[in-house]
């Protein structure tokens, strides 16, 4: 064994070791309980980063912590492989989107290994291999089958630099979340997946998952949006119904104006003709230029103009001016919304700037409210006044009675409403599964055969920035065969969300090699569901809550045994530095490469899971990892001082016949089991677990310097190391690995039961009380916990530095606090 820790030799060693062992291959053992531990796979950008080290370290502790706890670990890995970023190197550099992604995962995957996670590498999956995208385009067509796959025309949010449709949810603030451009509006013919068709389902099971942070929850929650009321069908002056859904119906008799989306199909209809016609086409034109985001803001001047058409009111057969307004957007409700200017503040600033009505309806309980001065909207409950046969009942009631009359009169029925709309799949890029899809002039649209999947991406195509599927331009991918006439088709060019690809693919870790379905159905039934989910919050709307429909759509389906893919969720924060996250543009990028170089992997793992709790944001701190690095070298130097000494010791089993200080050590280690145990199992406090970890290493250097040589107790230092490296190993599994070997332990460290504590050892048998006198510390006496008070008054009185000072004094009182101070007031 070397005298120096040297880990740039023994990292690589052990990497190649456990390769050799398969120590991390696993398989479904029927007899044995399983745990299943994922961390979010990553897109291959082609470097790993601090945050990647974190997500990664926290899942291996967990991984090897439960393996040696007994447990059947599945612990996989894989690449979120298709996507933009490629696609723009390929335009950018003239590099293949396949070359530039292959190089990159086979960099990560150098740089994941000599981390040293222990991930079954045998699974390793890329979404964009045809071996996996084959089975997305299956899943594609399941959806299709089952009524779940659909096309329409939309307006759809385009981004103009990455020349691509984005999702609501990659619009941040009226910008690409990518590259920070403007979003635009755009017409385009998109394939969707109703999502919302399992809203209810994805709202209510969010119960089912107590393993979940509450913040998550409550993302998924807000997000889905579900509100009831009842959809009330008002109708144009020239019959044309216009149904608009709202939750205070109550406030009905109210209306003073309606107003449309400047989207909505009817705004033709009513302006065509008129001497309308061109202001609105204009408005309408301008207000198609902002994002959903920009039109949902609060800070949005609300602005509208008039059709010249009129609604009438169902419920009193009142006209009311049509309006189109840029602060209502088709995706949301029906796309029309009655203006009650008296009970929405929204609605009141709008009527007040376009000299509107004001109607009140409904009064707080004792006051009056008057329409024509009030320059607050009254929003709460109260009684309905100028409501009809309605008038007098409190709000509640009131309610009741009008969606009662509505749908016994057909005007009206009660309903569900979802903020969540239906997921926009299409992209109209190359880098991405395509949609398995012909058209036919003759059969119309028509499925691609199961047994002809996977639509291979051609290789040869030009990429060019156009805004359009390079595979467009392709012509031996467009053109084909119809497989239900035979004759010429045109294949589908848009290519699939890449988070299609990602919310699934815990499914196909479980039977990576599966060639006759996506995952075979007893593997899956054995593995599912993921026990510990580990990745960004980022990712709590998006990638979770479609994963979550996949799921459910597969167990319906009979496919996968479990309704929720996920049993816990662990959102980890980010990794700063000097206050901000890290990014190139900021300069305060921390490569791993350079820290695993410097310091070695064990140094970086140990350190980000020292620096905070998971779940909190770290702060990067180069003394930091400089001090888990000397601790690193302690427990080096420490285990080096005994090895050769207690390599053919047995380790002590009990503590029976132990003197007072081997007996407090030995209970140090204990309770450092019982901690470190607790820490990992019920809280993943991976940093108060290392700093227990550190603390028991003290005792033990305490006790080596202070106890002679000749009277240390060689199986107590035995039993202190093994478990001391016992805990340390899901941390820093390379100086574990050497360490156990060099004091003689048979077979992989990773391979070993988790240790347990003993109860008796926890029990303190002696304590160090302190001895004052006149308030100042003269000496300290080790006693048995509880020894009553006269006799640690008599031993305290006894001591021959206690019996110097009272010399020639009066002892006047004894002050003493149960095991901890005795302090002598003497004169």
């Amino acid at each position: 064994m070397q005298e120096k820790y040297d880990f740039r030799s023994i990292e690589p060693k052990w990497q190649k070791k456990w390769e050799q062992m398969q120590i991390d291959k696993v398989g479904e053992e029927p007899n044995r309980k399983k745990y299943y531990v994922l961390e979010m796979f990553p897109y291959p950008s082609g470097n790993l980063h601090m945050g990647h080290v974190r997500n990664y370290s926290i899942g291996d502790v967990v991984a090897r912590f439960k393996r040696m706890q007994g447990y059947n670990v599945l612990h996989p890995m894989g690449w979120d492989a298709f996507g933009l970023p490629a696609e723009n190197a390929a335009i950018k550099h003239g590099i293949h989107p396949a070359k530039w992604t292959w190089d990159n995962i086979a960099n990560m995957k150098r740089q994941l290994k000599s981390m040293g996670i222990s991930y079954d590498w045998d699974r390793e999956i890329a979404t964009c291999h045809p071996d996996y995208y084959r089975w997305t385009q299956w899943l594609f067509l399941l959806l299709y089958k089952n009524g779940l796959a659909y096309k329409k025309h939309a307006a759809v949010n385009w981004c103009p630099s990455c020349a691509t449709v984005l999702a609501n949810e990659q619009v941040v603030g009226g910008l690409c979340e990518r590259c920070e451009t403007e979003v635009e509006k755009k017409d385009l013919e998109q394939w969707f997946f109703r999502i919302t068709d399992y809203a209810e389902r994805l709202l209510q099971d969010l119960e089912k998952l107590p393993g979940w942070p509450e913040k998550v929850k409550v993302m998924q929650e807000n997000w889905i949006g579900r509100s009831e009321g009842v959809e009330i069908k008002f109708r144009s002056e020239f019959g044309d119904e216009i149904p608009v859904f709202t939750t205070r119906h109550d406030t009905v008799y109210g209306v003073t104006y309606l107003v449309l989306a400047p989207e909505h199909p009817l705004v033709e209809k009513l302006i065509a003709g008129t001497r309308y016609e061109d202001e609105v086409r204009s408005f309408v034109q301008k207000v198609r230029q902002q994002s959903v985001i920009e039109r949902t803001s609060t800070e949005l001047e609300k602005e509208g103009v008039f059709t010249g058409a009129y609604a009438i009111n169902p419920m009193n057969e009142e006209k009311v001016p049509i309006l189109v307004a840029n602060y209502v957007l088709m995706e949301y409700g029906t796309g029309a919304v009655m203006g009650v200017p008296a009970h929405d503040q929204r609605d009141l600033e709008f009527a007040r700037k376009y000299k509107l009505p004001v109607r009140v309806v409904v009064q707080p309980p004792g006051e009056e409210l008057d329409g024509e001065t009030m320059e607050f909207a009254y929003d709460a409950d109260g009684i309905s006044v100028n409501s009809g046969p309605f008038s007098g009942l409190a709000t509640p009631e009131a309610k009741q009675k009008i969606a009662d009359y509505m749908e016994a009169h057909g005007i009206g029925r009660r309903k569900v409403n979802y903020r969540l709309r239906d997921w926009l799949i299409s992209r109209q890029r190359y880098w991405g599964a395509p949609i398995p899809i012909i058209y036919c002039d003759k059969c119309g649209t028509v499925p691609v055969p199961e047994k002809d999947l996977p639509v291979m991406l051609p290789e040869n195509v030009e990429f060019k920035p156009t805004g359009e599927s390079p595979l467009k331009y392709c012509e031996e991918f467009v053109h084909t065969t119809c497989p239900q006439c035979g004759e010429p088709a045109r294949r589908e060019t848009d290519t699939m969300d890449t988070f299609v690809c990602s919310s699934w693919y815990f499914l196909r870790f479980t039977s990576p090699h599966s060639k006759e379905m996506p995952f075979d159905k007893d593997k899956v039934d054995y593995w599912m569901n993921v026990d510990q989910y580990i990745g960004g919050v980022e990712h709590a709307i998006l990638h979770l809550m479609y994963a979550r429909f996949f799921n459910k759509v597969l167990y319906d389906q009979g496919l996968v045994p479990v309704e929720e893919p996920f049993q816990n969720l662990l959102t980890q924060g980010m990794v700063l530095k000097d206050g901000g996250k890290m990014s190139k543009s900021k300069g305060n990028v921390v490569s791993p490469e350079d820290i695993i170089a410097r310091y070695g992997a064990d140094t970086a793992r140990l350190f980000i899971l020292f620096a905070a709790p998971p779940d909190r944001d770290l702060e990067w701190s180069d003394r930091g990892v400089e001090g888990c690095f000397r601790f690193l070298n302690r427990v080096w130097r420490l285990v080096y001082a005994y090895a050769g000494k207690i390599k053919f010791v047995d380790p002590l089993k009990s503590g029976e016949g132990l003197s007072n200080r081997d007996s407090e050590l030995r209970r140090q280690v204990h309770q450092t089991i019982k901690k470190v145990t607790e820490d990992i199992a019920q809280r993943f406090n991976f940093n108060t677990a290392v700093s227990a970890i550190m603390e028991m290493v003290n005792h033990l250097y305490q006790y080596k310097e202070n106890v002679p040589e000749e009277e240390q107790n060689l199986a107590l230092i035995k039993e202190a190391v093994v478990n001391l490296l016992l805990l340390l190993a899901p941390f820093a599994p390379h100086i574990t690995e050497e360490l156990w070997e060099a004091i003689g332990q048979e077979g992989s460290i990773h391979l070993q039961s988790w240790p347990t504590y003993d109860e008796d050892a926890l029990v303190q048998k002696q304590v160090t009380v302190v001895v004052q006198i006149n308030g100042k510390v003269r000496e300290r006496l080790e006693i048995p916990v509880d020894l009553p008070r006269d006799e640690v008054e008599k031993e305290v009185l006894e001591l021959d530095k206690v019996k110097r000072f009272l010399e020639g004094k009066e002892v006047q009182k004894i002050i003493y606090v149960p095991n901890k101070l005795v302090n002598i007031v003497a004169r």
